[in-house]
């Protein structure tokens, strides 16, 4: 487990998740390569914040529960 932060594009806030990835594969994201392809076994919501910073809260919270 890695501690990541990221600062969140809707709001500006700045979080840390601990997430099932390694130094190589978080390198490999912020070098342009797709978070899915790159970390396939991490929830939709973690790739998510790896991208954007931004968590289901605060997509809730702005754009309502997906249906």
């Amino acid at each position: 487990m890695r501690a990541i932060t990221k600062t969140s594009l809707l709001s500006g806030v700045t979080r840390t998740r601990h997430l099932d990835i390694t130094r190589e594969q978080e390198l490999r994201i912020q070098a342009g390569e797709l978070v899915q392809d790159v970390a396939p076994h991490l929830s939709a919501d973690d790739r998510e914040f790896l991208i954007s910073g931004i968590t289901t809260d605060e997509w809730e919270q702005m754009f309502g529960e997906e249906e």
